[in-house]
């Protein structure tokens, strides 16, 4: 892990970036993390896993949801049948 402060970052802008391609860069305000620079393709990822985690968070609320109230979940068949997207 690497860390520069804000004002240091301004003036090494470019090696600040070659570093970020290889592990973040943490820009230091006050001793304090206050972002970070990262290679774009780590950020891609980290955002689809988020979004991936965020879908799963979201299916396992809907079970506790179906299993607190009793219910007893339609299938996915059912439910496309009953749109008419499958026969």
């Amino acid at each position: 892990m690497s860390q520069i402060a804000i004002t240091d970052a301004r003036t090494r802008l470019s090696s600040v970036i070659d570093e970020a391609r290889t592990e973040p860069v943490y820009l230091m305000r006050r001793n304090r993390a206050v972002a970070a620079v990262v290679e774009s393709g780590f950020l891609e990822q980290l955002l689809e896993d988020a979004e991936e985690l965020a879908d799963i968070r979201a299916v396992d609320a809907a079970w506790e949801e179906t299993e607190s109230l009793d219910e007893t979940p339609i299938p996915w068949d059912d439910v496309k049948r009953d749109f008419g997207l499958i026969r």
